[in-house]
This record gives structure tokens, sequence and C-alpha cells, in this order.
């Protein structure tokens, strides 16, 4: 009996001792609004030099090279493996101009990814039973049954549209003017730049171009209406809601929606460029007449909300990825269920939801384009996610994403297995 009760007494012990070892050496990651003190994020941990490594000094030439054929002032790179950020780096200029090299932590413009997160918000919303994808968008019973909307619709065929099909570029809208602002600003004889329900009155008071559903066309507008939605049924701003319910949630702290001109940057927002020749400098979108180069002015930034409109590091996109990918090592943000629904493919000529295509032998692929940059997000089936974003328009416009694609390819061919395992999302200064 002594003996026995010797040994029970000696089990308690190591169990506590191994419990207690447990919790030092696995203790969970502290998010930043945990934490007493200022608080840490991503982007004020991560520099250049953490990714130093000589075992990949050709992966930074292969991206060098790129660069270089491409004539791009700076682009930022981040690698997640497995839901763990592996790799961040910045390569040439943030802003040539001031000296300043890119770093894992500046942000960019990263156009049309924005269009992930509006989808991501739709998803939250979805979980909560605020709506379904299902829903129409107009008419009596839709979730825009405002009197704007009401009384510039007469096309019934719109009261057919549903959250879905706004997802997927099958809304059936004849026309995406929000690039177009001076030749709307003609078309609806304004004297100042047209705000968003001038588009949709342009928009809404013709006839669909096809039937909602049965076909699609890429639309920013659809996207806009989006935002609207979400305004509309959370109650909140846009970029409020996205903030509170998306990106705090996902450990997404510098995100923001961009401004139209350099002097509306962040302190750690790249400059941004566009190449010399026809096309650079054209008139500001404000109808001024004062000629402006292409992406400072060229475009109103902000309008484009949940189209375009959101500026971000690779590092923290990539963590807004791990958080809705359906991997265990990440805790997600929406449920199964919406992530399946997201990622769920039918075919080459229809769009996932917020993602571009979702082909399983291909992986997931977010592409983006805008004056002054270009973004690719592409997610791989082993589950190691590549994000390149750079600060330089270049004449392939959307098609750059097809080099950028073939960079990726390559370097994961030749580097993949010599990438650290790591996790730079944990905060290395605690």
């Amino acid at each position: 009996m002594k003996k026995r009760k010797k040994m029970s007494i000696i089990s308690i012990m190591t169990a506590a001792a191994l419990a207690t070892a447990f919790m030092i050496f696995h203790k969970p990651i502290p998010k930043p609004e945990d934490l007493e003190g200022p608080r840490i994020y991503l982007n004020d941990t991560l520099k250049n030099s953490m990714s130093e490594i000589p075992e990949l000094a050709g992966l930074d030439k292969k991206v060098t090279k790129y660069m270089r054929d491409w004539q791009l002032k700076g682009a930022s790179l981040a690698i997640m493996r497995n839901d763990s950020l592996v790799y961040a780096k910045g390569y040439g200029w943030a802003d040539e101009e001031k000296g300043l090299n890119m770093e894992p932590s500046n942000i960019l413009r990263m156009a049309s990814v924005s269009k992930l997160i509006t989808a991501v918000g739709i998803m939250v919303l979805q979980d909560r039973d605020s709506l379904s994808i299902k829903d129409t968008v107009f008419g009596p019973s839709g979730i825009l049954n405002d009197s704007l909307f009401n009384s510039v619709i007469k096309d019934r065929n719109y009261h057919k549209i549903t959250v879905e099909h706004l997802l997927r570029h099958q809304g059936g809208f004849y026309r995406d003017p929000l690039f177009s602002s001076k030749d709307v600003m003609l078309q609806m004889r304004l004297d100042q730049p047209p705000v968003k329900e001038d588009f949709y009155k342009l928009v809404l008071s013709r006839k669909v171009s096809f039937m909602p559903g049965q076909s699609q066309r890429y639309s920013n507008f659809g996207y806009l209406l989006l935002s609207e939605i979400i305004e509309k049924v959370s109650g909140k701003p846009y970029e409020q809601f996205i903030r509170e319910e998306v990106l705090r949630p996902a450990g997404c702290f510098d995100m923001h929606i961009g401004g139209s001109y350099y002097a509306d940057k962040r302190d750690n927002e790249v400059r941004y460029y566009t190449h010399e020749g026809d096309g650079k400098f054209i008139e500001e979108y404000t109808g001024s007449g004062r000629m402006v180069e292409r992406c400072y002015g060229g475009n109103n930034i902000p309008l484009l909300s949940g189209a375009g409109a959101w500026c971000a590091s690779p590092a923290e996109i990539a963590r807004l990825v791990a958080s809705i990918d359906g991997r265990p090592e990440v805790e997600d943000i929406i449920s199964p269920e919406a992530v399946a629904q997201m990622t769920e493919y039918f075919d080459k000529d229809t769009y996932s939801l917020g993602w571009n295509d979702t082909a399983p032998e291909k992986g997931w692929s977010r592409t983006g384009t805008l004056s002054g940059t270009t973004a690719l997000v592409k997610y791989f089936p082993d589950g190691e996610c590549w994000i390149m974003i750079t600060n330089t328009s270049t004449w392939r416009g959307p098609s750059q994403s097809r080099q950028t694609d073939a960079l990726f390819k390559q370097c994961r061919e030749l580097y993949s297995e010599k990438l650290p395992a790591r996790n730079m999302f944990e905060f290395p200064s605690l």
C-alpha cells in the first residue's frame, strides 16, 4: 500500500510538472488587444533582416530580376505555409524620392484583392443569419429596398439579382463606370465628382444587359453594391464593420481604405509609380482639367470601397487568408460551411466568391490591378500561400498576374524546401 501510494504521488507530481512545462512552452499566442501597455502589431515586428537567409539568396535574385524585367520600382513578398508566416521581405524602393527601401511592414494598395475582404464580410453576416447569399438585392423584398433604388429601377429583371450574383459578377449590369468619373460627370451633367448615389442612378436606370445569373461580366459596380449591403444589414459604415468584424478578429490591424493622392498616404504606405509614356498623365478625376499622374488623382480611390480601395502589407493579407482557409492552425473567422461556399469550384467560367478561381488542381487565386500597383494572392493545394504586391503599373495591366504566377511556380520548385520552419505571425519581441 505504501509503495502504491508513493507511486501515485510521483505520478501526480510528474503530471503536474508536464502540465506546467506544456503551459510554459506551448502558451497561446497573445493577441495585440490582450496585451498590457502599447499594442504590438504584426507590421511593427517585420523587418527585411528577418528574411535575409543565405539559402534563399537565389529567391531574392529571381524576384529582383522579375522587377528589373518589368521595370518595377518596388515589390513586397510574403510566404505562408500551413497558416505560418515563414517569409516576408521587401524589394527595391518604397519611396525612391525619399530614399526609403521597401520593407515587409510597408502597406500598398491591393486593388481588387479588396473584393476578397468584402466577400468575407458578407459571409460573416450570413454566419450570423443577418442575410443569405440567396437573398435578392432589389425590389420590395430585397435588401436594398430604399427609395433611391426603388425610384431609379424600371427594369424588373433587377429584382432577380441575388447577393450571390453580385459576388460572382453575374448581376447583368450594362456598364461598370467606377473608373470613369469624368465621363459620368459629363453624361449626368454634374458640376462635381460623382458620388456612389450618382453611379447607382446611372447604372440601374438602364435595362440589364443579360439575365442575372445566366452569364457573367467582371463588375466593380457589383462589389460597390455589396459594400452598400454590408452597411444596410450591419447598420455600420462599411469600413467600420470590416475593421471590427473581419480584420480585427483575423489579427489584421494595419489595413486601411486608401486615398487618391500622395498627400493622403499613411506613414508606412509606399509611393506609387506609372511608367513613362502615353497615359502616364491624365486629367484629374474631379474634372478640374488639371493633368495628374494616373496613380495620384486619376481615380477616386475611396469611392471604390469594397471593390478596390484597401491597402495592406502582404503579411497581413496572409494573416487574413489564414483566417478563412479552413485549416486548423489559425482559428477561422467564418464557419466551415462559409469556407466551403467561398472556395466551391464549378468551372473555369464561373467566379468563386471573392476569389477569382478555386480550381482544386491549381489552388485559389485573387488578383488586383490599379494605377500604380499589381497584386496576386495564390494559395496552393499543398497549403503554401504566396502573396506579392508591387508599387508600379505595368503595360500588361490585369494580365501581369500571369507573369507573377509563373514567378511563384518557378520559385516554389527551386526554394520551397529551403523555406524556414517558423511562424512570424507570433510576436518575436514578446
